[in-house]
This record gives structure tokens, sequence and C-alpha cells, in this order.
């Protein structure tokens, strides 16, 4: 499995699948969630709608993932995950930190059931949700190296898509760790 930073708009990123950094309600919001549903069109709210109706009437929980079409996005699939918001204390860092991996692992699960060969991700909970993007690129990568063996055969490529030079920055330092 090949890891790649590739800075840019994650809209406009060429993969099989594109996580998108949601909120529970799975009905868009704001940064990648509301790029994400405002560049891939209707299709997508109406799937999400449907995961709501049928999977999550109480939202999608943090550190889970579920997929929908990528509507008009050049993805065949987007992998809708829910970030935790930073927390300073030792105990609940531990505890997020964990919900934090949990987001890479479990959109890497389900791109391996759906069959997607090249997955991109954003800085997840790295935007509002205020954790530091060294510590959120640390935690990505090493969460996605973790599950080599689980999913490397499957996947063949995974893409940071940092939206910004210190994100970008973030994402290569720990690729070079």
């Amino acid at each position: 499995m090949e890891l790649q930073v590739q800075p840019g708009d994650i809209t406009r990123t060429a993969a099989d699948a594109v996580v998108n950094a949601a909120n529970s309600t799975l009905l868009g919001g704001g940064g990648v969630d509301g790029a994400i549903h405002r560049r891939g069109g209707p299709e997508i709210l109406a799937e999400c709608r449907e995961l709501r109706r049928t999977d999550y009437p109480d939202g999608l929980p943090a550190g889970r993932a579920a997929a929908t079409t990528a509507g008009r996005l050049p993805a065949r699939w987007v992998i809708h995950t829910v970030g935790p918001t930073y927390a300073k204390t030792p105990e609940k860092y531990r505890q997020k930190s964990e919900t934090l991996a949990s987001c890479y692992r479990e959109s890497l699960r389900v791109a391996v059931r759906l069959g997607a060969r090249s997955v991109a991700f954003p800085a997840i909970s790295a935007g509002i949700y205020g954790w530091p993007m060294a510590d959120a690129a640390r935690i990505a990568v090493e969460t996605v190296r973790s599950l080599v063996g689980e999913v490397g055969d499957d996947i063949d490529r995974v893409i940071f898509v940092p939206f910004d030079d210190a994100a970008e920055q973030a994402f290569r330092a720990a690729l070079d760790a």
C-alpha cells in the first residue's frame, strides 16, 4: 500500500473513495463536509438521509464510518466519518486519540468492503474540531501504516489531501518519521 501526500481540494481528488470529515448528522456542514456535499450534489445528501433513517437514526457515532455515492465527485464513493473534538487533559486526550485513529481504521475497512483500491483522506478533526495539525497527521499516518497487514492487499493507495502549506508539511513530516 502506497501512502502519498497530495495537497489541494479533496473534492477534486481522483480516488475510488473520498473520506468526508462529517458531522454526526450526516446532513452536511462546513469545511470538508460542506465542500463534499456542495460539489458532490444532492445524491450524497439523499443517501445520507437514508442512512439516518435506517442505520443511524441518532447520527453516526464518532470513530465510525459509512459510505454513500460520490455523486458528481471524481470518486465512486464517499466514506463519511465523524472525528472527535480535541481534548487537552491526558485522560480525555488518550480516549479521543483512539477515536481519531478509529476514523482512519473504520474508513479503510469500509473501503475494502466496497472494493475501493484508492482512498483519499482529509485531515480529520484538524479544522473546526481543533486538533493540532502535527498530532492529527501523526495519528493518521501511524494508524494507516498499522493497517498494512490487514488492508494492504486490498488497497493500493492512500492519499492524504492537506488543505494548506502547514497541513502539507505536517503530513510530509509524519510520513518521513
